[in-house]
């Protein structure tokens, strides 16, 4: 299904203000959206208003009919045939969409709709609480703020949220927040599990031995983001989460019902539909850069709405800033490459390439391309 949201700005002129005090006073109330919300706002502030000049992304339903592909990964284990057919599939994905859904992935519904509301249960208990975590230290293991690029993206997003680097050496039990600690272990856990079994895959999908992507340490890394976006007063003004693609390997999300995820496809805006215990895949900036191109990083986003809270779990398949004496650099596998294609990308690790993006914030310009040769 193409998104129907408006791209339409306002226009009308106000007067300058002092954005540096606004960001700086909003931070400070370590309350983030979700506190603005509670306070009974009805109007949103102008450093959630992006007036920057639309792309000219369609999103006219009328131009034709899109939707993301679905991989059923039962039997994957199993099964050879199935398996081909599931490689197939993954790899067909990658190299059109650069996402998809996954279903029958062997995460358990107790435990999905679990990590939902544990995320729920944190970003709802009192304030007084939640501030005890609220950082903007990138080096800390578990983090509670808004927006983390606050002060160097163009606009703020209408969205909070806790982060955990939970592998390759997580935080201690005492350091996760209590009301969902274990569901967020159990859920990680399972989900490296997972993500083994997804690298396997792609490596397959390129034609390559089904160890190599994990022996290249793909999988070594998750970075564990519960998302929170608030009902919005004025959703058609603002975004829950601008414009972007993953500095990840991979990234795989668990949503809730709420809808709002959109991935750019053809030039359109495309609906990722919420399945009932689905999670979406899908590669990041990092992958594409080994695959010298032939697997995607895609744009997305998601919406402001006037109903919710959308809760969401987005989990990235690398390193979070670990301390490393000699990290290893990542570039083109040689065995993709030839005299017909030749490598598209310089090397840089993931610790460097994520402090890029950081250092850059949220900005609609791929980050990908600083890496260009």
């Amino acid at each position: 299904m193409v998104a129907t949201g408006s791209e339409e700005a306002p226009s009308q002129a106000e007067p300058e203000y002092d954005r540096e005090s606004e960001l700086k006073a909003f931070d400070a109330s370590r309350t983030g959206v979700k506190g603005l919300v509670d306070s009974g706002v009805s109007k949103l502030s102008r450093i959630f208003i992006d007036r920057r000049p639309r792309s000219p992304d369609r999103s006219d339903p009328a131009e034709t009919s899109f939707s993301i592909p679905i991989v059923d990964l039962e039997g994957v284990h199993e099964d050879p045939s199935k398996r081909e057919e599931i490689v197939r599939g993954v790899g067909q994905a990658c190299e059109d969409w650069g996402f998809f859904q996954a279903v029958n992935h062997g995460i358990g519904d107790g435990v999905l709709s679990g990590v939902i509301e544990g995320v729920r249960r944190f970003h709802e208990q009192e304030s007084e609480v939640k501030e005890e975590l609220y950082s903007r230290d990138q080096w800390k293991k578990v983090i509670y703020n808004t927006n983390f690029d606050l002060y160097r993206a163009p606009v703020a997003n209408w969205r909070d949220s806790l982060y955990c680097a939970m592998a390759p050496d997580p935080p201690s039990p005492e350091e996760l927040p209590q009301v969902c600690r274990d569901i967020i272990m159990e859920y990680s856990n399972q989900l490296m599990r997972l993500g083994l079994t997804i690298f396997k895959l792609l490596s397959e999908a390129l034609g390559l031995n089904p160890k190599h992507l994990e022996d290249m340490g793909c999988a070594e890394g998750l970075y564990f983001i519960g998302h929170y976006y608030p009902i919005c007063p004025e959703p058609d003004l603002t975004r829950g989460l601008s414009k972007h693609t993953d500095s990840a390997f991979l990234t795989v999300v668990l949503q809730d019902q709420t809808g709002g995820l959109q991935v750019l496809h053809g030039n359109h805006w495309v609906d990722v539909n919420p399945i009932h215990g689905a999670l979406v895949v899908n590669l990041g900036d990092m992958l594409q850069l080994i695959t010298n191109g032939k697997f995607k990083s895609v744009y997305h986003r998601v919406l402001a709405k006037n109903v919710g809270p959308r809760i969401s779990v987005a989990c990235f398949f690398r390193k979070h800033f670990e301390q490393e004496d000699s990290p290893r650099k990542y570039g083109p596998i040689k065995e993709l490459l030839s005299e017909q294609n030749p490598p598209v990308y310089r090397e840089t690790s993931v610790e460097d390439y994520v402090k890029y993006v950081y250092s850059k914030g949220l900005d609609g310009v791929p980050a990908i391309d600083h890496l260009k040769l």
